[in-house]
């Protein structure tokens, strides 16, 4: 679906003498299908690396494709960008319109789809992130998960077969949070679409099937979460956190309780205790 190789991207420092590489030498392969979680630091290159994948940054070095496409190749643009969807952090920069469905149907119109299939295009989208009732309400009424769940939609609408959510939740409340990540687990098992979540939070990761550590502008790590995320004393020395139960059993083991290390739900945590208990 998309696959990097020798990626490399710079900029150049403010006096304009220097050049900073942001990314350095990226090698990544994503299938289509897969729900796979970015890791790092602010600044680690994590967000660089997203906004090449579909074309909206080009590579300074090493090459991009996307279903097989060149990024570099300018014949290519229209078709990647229709294959790759983003969603950034903050809804109300991706919300056009004054109408819940005339914002949904937006990207349809401007792609010259006929008006019966945006119809349905809007309506099958607006149902699957659960805001088909508030199709008619103006989005600047509607909580913060609400219009990101709008912009979802906008997306879900053009019909590609990977969406990019840049942060998408960094802005919300745990409420909104749910919301979004429920909607990206509706388009990862039942439309069996490929998803790239870039994130902070932990419990959002532990739910990808696979897990990219990021540091610098190089990958650390890529393995599925439950391996990256019971090596804690790796993760502790990046500055990152773990989801809480993985704390939690990392730290009785360390006060010489043992314990499982790789435990990544309540339940499972649970399980381990009901055992040691017994």
């Amino acid at each position: 679906m998309i696959k990097t190789e020798h990626l490399r991207y710079a900029y150049q420092t403010e006096n304009q003498e220097t050049i900073k590489f942001v990314l350095d030498d990226i090698d990544l392969t994503i299938q289509q299908g897969e729900f796979v979680a970015i890791l790092g630091h602010n600044g680690c290159g994590k967000s660089t690396l997203a906004k090449h994948f579909n074309g909206l940054l080009l590579p300074s070095g090493g090459t991009v494709y996307v279903e097989g496409m060149d990024t570099k190749q300018e014949q290519h643009y229209w078709d990647i960008r229709k294959t790759v969807g983003m969603v950034f952090q903050n809804p109300d920069n991706q919300i056009v319109a004054t109408i819940v469905e005339e914002d949904v149907a937006f990207a349809p119109e401007n792609l010259g789809i006929p008006s019966l299939e945006i119809r349905q295009r809007v309506d099958e989208a607006l149902k699957t992130v659960d805001m088909y009732d508030l199709r008619r309400h103006a989005p600047h009424l509607l909580s913060g998960g609400q219009k990101q769940r709008i912009a979802i939609a906008g997306v879900i609408a053009m019909e590609p077969k990977c969406i990019v959510f840049d942060e998408p939740t960094a802005m919300l409340d745990p409420k909104g949070r749910r919301e979004v990540i429920d909607t990206i687990l509706t388009l990862k098992n039942k439309k069996k679409m490929t998803v790239v979540l870039i994130t902070h939070y932990m419990e959002e990761a532990v739910q990808a099937d696979r897990v990219v550590i990021m540091d610098s502008g190089h990958i650390l790590r890529n393995d599925v979460p439950r391996n990256v995320f019971s090596d804690v004393s790796f993760m502790k020395k990046l500055g990152l956190d773990v989801p809480q139960v993985t704390e939690l059993c990392y730290e009785l083991k360390k006060a010489g309780i043992p314990i499982r290390q790789d435990a990544m739900t309540v339940s499972e945590c649970a399980d381990e205790l009901m055992k040691l208990l017994s």
